[in-house]
């Protein structure tokens, strides 16, 4: 994973770094406006539907780990593994698209049934 590589793939690595990091607001910088983020609950429009999206999850967030990272002039993927308080492992990827350093569209794909049996240990 090298971050001297494409662009897409620069921005991308500073976002989740931020993000990982707990450091939001850092991260918010690579997220355009306009941004168009799909992910299983939903898809959600612009900056502040985004935060509101991310916020809680980076509070319970307690360790990341990169696990790949590809990318070129205007799209990049990462795929990480997150642990939370709720759930020790939460693999997820997430497809982004890059203009001018700013991701626009994001592409979240995560698996909600540990955050799910989290919640309902019964089942």
């Amino acid at each position: 994973m090298n971050e001297a590589a494409s662009p897409a793939l620069r921005t991308a690595l500073a976002y989740y770094h931020a993000w990982t990091s707990h450091d939001l607001d850092q991260a918010m910088r690579y997220i355009a406006d306009e941004i168009v983020c799909e992910a299983p609950a939903g898809v959600l429009s612009g900056a502040d539907a985004y935060r509101g999206f991310m916020s809680p999850f980076v509070q319970i967030l307690t360790g990341s780990e990169l696990i790949a990272a590809f990318g070129d002039d205007t799209t990049a993927v990462i795929v990480y593994d997150t642990a939370t308080v709720p759930v020790a492992s939460a693999p997820a990827a997430e497809c982004v698209t890059v203009t001018d350093g700013k991701i626009t569209r994001s592409r979240f794909i995560f698996d909600r049934l540990p955050f799910n049996a989290a919640r309902n240990p019964a089942g």
